[in-house]
């Protein structure tokens, strides 16, 4: 079994979930249900699909979770943009998510090339 604790990719996904918090805060309280809730629940999903991946015994269901992350980044990034287009939070910090998004992004896909090459 794999402690997902020491991965970088698990690491950096869970900096992605305070700093979604952080802006969750921003966001008008007519996003409570919306926008606001599902920033955290897509961020959240990725630290907890790599988490959940490393309780796995086959590299096969591993791949499978760190699939799932990814998935959870991509909806985040969806969703971001969609606050960029409503104007919901400076530009600015939007894009150093977004940043951030891209290297979690990056990271999750190295990962699972890798364990595609071993399989």
């Amino acid at each position: 079994m794999r402690n997902f604790r020491n991965f970088n990719v698990w690491k950096e996904g869970i900096r992605i979930v305070k700093e979604v918090y952080r802006v969750s805060e921003f966001l008008p309280n007519i996003e409570k249900y919306g926008l606001k809730s599902q920033i955290c629940r897509s961020a959240i999903s990725i630290p907890s699909n790599i988490a959940e991946g490393c309780s796995r015994n086959s590299e096969v269901d591993f791949k499978r979770f760190l699939e799932i992350a990814l998935g959870s980044s991509f909806e985040l990034e969806t969703q971001f943009l969609i606050i960029r287009e409503l104007d919901l939070f400076p530009e600015e910090e939007l894009n150093t998510l977004l940043n951030l998004l891209d290297k979690e992004q990056r990271m999750l896909n190295s990962f699972i090339e890798k364990i595609k090459a071993n399989g």
